[in-house]
């Protein structure tokens, strides 16, 4: 596919078909999603596989807490996890909260958990008051290539985060090393439909000349 299509067209996925995503496939994706830049190219991530049911029932369940706060949080008008806007939902009615059972972890064919070595990312912003981003440009360009290359390959996923919330448990269940962080749970397989056109603001709305409260940027 044209790259400016894929790019356009790359959407959160789901729901799947159950239709399977072979070994040579997968491979393929990752083939081509592991040229994504790191910091010094040290290329500290690592990419695990789960396709055992067990195991994704397993990583569901350390979904669990952090989308019960979510949910509560939404409904409570809040910014959901959000470091500049603390909670003011109690525990009690955090825990009360239903989560839908249906998953994509569940449904698609497999789930990659993508870490990354903190051994080798160069956090610059390690020491600001603020919550910690930079280090994440060492493995997040390449979880998009890998949504990317899904795209292209006529699959699709969707970038989930719930389960680090429960990293340690998420880290004893698949044997990660301490010194490894988990960046994502990628569900991936064949999506039920193929969105071809995404609802994005415009380059005026994002984009300004010079400084944030610049001229909008346009064509």
């Amino acid at each position: 596919m044209d790259l400016y299509n894929v790019m356009r067209s790359t959407f959160a996925v789901r729901e799947f078909t159950g239709d399977p995503l072979p070994d040579h496939v997968l491979v393929r994706i990752l083939d081509n999603a592991r040229f994504a830049p790191s910091g010094g190219n040290r290329q500290g991530n690592r990419v695990i596989a789960v396709r055992d049911h067990q195991t994704r029932e397993s990583l569901i369940e350390c979904t669990i807490p952090g989308t019960k706060r979510y949910i509560a949080q939404l409904r409570n008008g809040e910014s959901p996890w959000n470091p500049l806007q603390p909670t003011a939902v109690d525990e009690e009615t955090i825990a009360a909260v239903e989560v839908p059972t249906a998953s994509p972890l569940r449904g698609a064919d497999v789930v990659l958990v993508v870490c990354v070595d903190l051994g080798v990312v160069a956090a610059f912003d390690q020491h600001l008051d603020r919550v910690g981003l930079i280090a994440g440009a060492s493995v997040y360009p390449f979880v998009w290539n890998i949504l990317l290359a899904a795209r292209n390959e006529g699959y699709g996923g969707v970038l989930t985060t719930a389960a680090v919330a429960q990293e340690p448990r998420v880290r004893e269940l698949l044997a990660i090393p301490d010194h490894y962080a988990v960046a994502a749970l990628l569900p991936l397989g064949k999506p039920t439909r193929q969105l071809t056109k995404l609802s994005r603001r415009p380059v005026s709305e994002i984009a300004t000349k010079e400084r944030f409260d610049g001229e909008p940027l346009r064509a």
